[in-house]
């Protein structure tokens, strides 16, 4: 409510500042008066008619004219949003949907030129979503030509994940319960402020925040039972940076200096007895957790430097480069309480109290760097060769305490410090040769090679070390054609063929195929068809990691422009192809399964776009469309979404609009997770 009042406000007042922005005007001029001794020329018909000199009192009109008065152009669009529903489950409209009732500014866009340029030349404010909606934007800026640019954004984002049938081992039991849920608001805001734009030597400032906060559930793990419970979260990341970007014609450089700093804070709790996830008893006793007072706080900074440069020494010649080195460093304290019926299972230890505490720290000094160039040797060939990599290392240390009580009394208590340390490298080297074999033919060829090693080195207390280590190899053939007989026709594709010996994790890309192709033809002269076609095959086969992945997806597009007609239509059909299977061991049974997960998706969507006689003669557009989405396999899901707008002038500066969404989604197998809701909306556009 108190977000929704604030909007409202928000709207209000800039509705009401909006008459006096467009009023505004310069001080006129002073008008000197005519001199006493100078005589009033009779007035003939011919100079009535078309005067040869000024007389005082035509160059006072002229100087009264407001010459200083801002120039704004642009719309205000305010309205009000009805939500008739949700019927059936809230928690899944407000994960997918969350669009809510109440006063809204649905856009502002205003561009303000200034004639004077006293203090700025051009501004510009844009403000598009206000009123409690998840996903609120705004823009300002303003500039003097070749003195400064200024630009402010923020963006508001409320993100709310909460789908009852995810991560919920308690469903069997008739609970939906997600206990990986959250509900958060993120704000992010910048101000970047230019000196001397367009000149060679350009400096700059930014400052930027990312800050979120709100509340989650999460999981609380002890051996054999995990436990839900509730915990508020916050977080924050402040960016300072400041560079000077250099600018002559065949160079340009840009070098950056910046500083980052961040927090993230949890907090979890609960209440009275929680028997988590399990009812069955371990060793003959029940499990539950009385209590629990559990947090973390994570503390870093960060400093880096950043350079980049392009020329192009010669006409036939580019080159580029890029460097960046960043040395973040972040601390880490835990702190957990709890108390019940609990158990280590290593020990076949039960006891009734916990004290855990840890702190850590970790430095990972970052490189990354690229560089290129392209070589034009002769006027149908160009050579495009690139090298980038990169590399880190993680140091990081950690100390814990962990105290097991039994009453008052202390059962088991264990100190232990660690020591890590992780290096990992990454290069990548590729070249790609384009020939123009015509004005309408196109041909690409590729090659690029990707390795690197990581390395995850642990040493204990005890001085045993674990050692771990990984290395990348890849290699990846590439082409591509494009082809144009016609102005009517373009056909183009490309495709990527790549064989590994390592990688770093299981889903990543090893022995796979990717292949896309396009193509659009023009039917008649308001008649435009296009379609595309992606497939990407992936396969692991490494033993105790197999990992098969298939994703195809082809669609089509009819558009329909008449040449001189009031009416557009639009249409695009989709369909999408997953398959997965990834092994897993099932931890109680100590086997190996395959998981496997499968989804076939048919998406329509289209638009009616037509120009109607409004009131007065002024022209009233409507859009009637929407999309469908169905979906079968592991979780089929249907989705639809139609809409209508209409927008009918008033007066020349006013028109009114109404619109109407629906939204309806289901899934056959979780059918607790559907939701059906009506959103009608209507409001004012101002233009000026």
């Amino acid at each position: 409510m108190r977000r929704l009042l604030i909007s409202a406000g928000i709207a209000a007042g800039v509705i009401g500042m909006l008459p006096l922005a467009f009023a505004q005007q310069a001080p006129v001029p002073a008008v000197s008066p005519a001199p006493a001794t100078t005589p009033a020329a009779p007035a003939s018909p011919a100079s009535d008619a078309t005067p040869a000199t000024s007389t005082p009192i035509a160059s006072a009109a002229a100087e009264a004219r407001p010459a200083g008065e801002y120039r704004i152009t642009g719309s205000l669009d305010v309205g009000y949003r009805w939500l008739d529903g949700p019927g059936g489950s809230f928690e899944t409209y407000r994960s997918v949907v969350n669009l809510g009732s109440g006063v809204k500014l649905i856009g502002l866009d205003l561009a303000i030129a200034n004639p004077s340029r006293k203090w700025f030349e051009n501004a510009h404010i844009r403000a598009f979503n206000w009123g409690n909606d998840p996903y609120a934007t705004f823009h300002a800026d303003a500039e003097k030509s070749r003195i400064y640019r200024l630009n402010v954004d923020y963006r508001g984002i409320s993100y709310f994940n909460n789908l009852p049938s995810y991560a919920d081992p308690l469903l069997a039991k008739g609970i939906t319960l997600n206990e990986q849920s959250f509900d958060t608001h993120r704000r992010l805001s910048s101000v970047r402020l230019e000196i001397l734009p367009g000149r060679a030597f350009t400096p700059y400032v930014s400052a930027e925040r990312d800050a979120r906060s709100g509340s989650v559930v999460t999981v609380f793990h002890s051996d054999n039972n995990d436990y839900p419970v509730a915990g508020v979260t916050r977080d924050s990341t402040n960016l300072v940076r400041a560079g000077v970007r250099i600018s002559f014609r065949r160079v340009r450089a840009t070098l950056e200096e910046g500083y980052t700093n961040f927090r993230n804070d949890q907090s979890d709790s609960t209440g009275p007895t929680n028997y988590g996830n399990t009812s069955v008893q371990t060793l003959g006793q029940t499990l539950d957790l009385t209590s629990l007072a559990q947090s973390y706080g994570i503390r870093g900074n960060s400093h880096y430097t950043k350079a980049d440069f392009t020329a192009s020494p010669f006409s036939w010649a580019d080159i580029y480069a890029q460097f960046t080195y960043t040395t973040p460093h972040t601390t880490v304290n835990y702190t957990q309480y709890d108390t019940g019926s609990l158990v280590l299972l290593n020990q076949v230890l039960f006891f009734s109290g916990q004290q855990y505490l840890v702190n850590a720290t970790a430095s990972f000094p970052h490189t990354t760097a690229n560089a290129g160039w392209e070589i034009r040797p002769y006027r149908r060939v160009r050579i495009l060769q690139s090298f980038q990599t990169d590399r880190m290392t993680n140091t990081g240390s950690a100390a814990q305490a962990d105290t097991l009580l039994a009453g008052t009394a202390t059962v088991s208590q264990t100190a232990l410090a660690l020591a890590s340390t992780l290096g990992m490298d990454s290069s990548q080297v590729d070249i790609s040769i384009l020939f123009d074999a015509g004005r309408k033919f196109t041909l690409r060829g590729g090659y690029r090679y990707v390795w690197g090693n990581a390395n995850d080195v642990v040493s204990p207390q005890e001085g045993l070390y674990t050692i771990a280590s990984e290395k990348l190899q890849r290699n990846i053939g590439m082409g591509a054609v494009s082809w144009r007989p016609s102005q009517k026709v373009l056909l183009s594709g490309d495709a990527e063929v790549g064989t590994s010996a390592g990688t770093y994790f299981r889903t990543s890309l090893y022995d796979y195929q990717k292949v896309r192709a396009m193509g659009r033809y023009k039917l008649l002269k308001s008649w435009q068809i296009s379609g595309d076609f992606r497939i990407l095959m992936n396969r692991n086969p490494l033993a105790g990691s197999s990992y098969h992945f298939l994703s195809r997806q082809e669609s089509a597009t009819l558009t329909w422009l008449p040449s001189g007609k009031k009416l557009s239509v639009d249409a695009t059909w989709e369909h999408c192809t997953y398959q997965s299977t990834v092994s897993y061991l099932i931890p109680q049974l100590l086997v190996g399964a395959d998981s496997v997960y499968s989804e076939d998706c048919h998406r329509i969507s289209g638009m009616l776009n037509a120009t109607l006689r409004g009131l007065h003669k002024r022209a009233a557009t409507l859009e009637a469309g929407g999309a469908a989405v169905i979906t079968t396999g592991s979780r089929p899901t249907t989705d639809y979404q139609p809409t209508a707008r209409l927008t009918a002038p008033l007066t020349k500066n006013v028109a009114a609009f109404g619109e109407w969404r629906y939204y309806g989604f289901g899934e056959s197998f979780y059918q607790y997770e559907s939701f059906r809701a009506h959103l009608v909306t209507v409001g004012l556009r101002f233009t000026r």
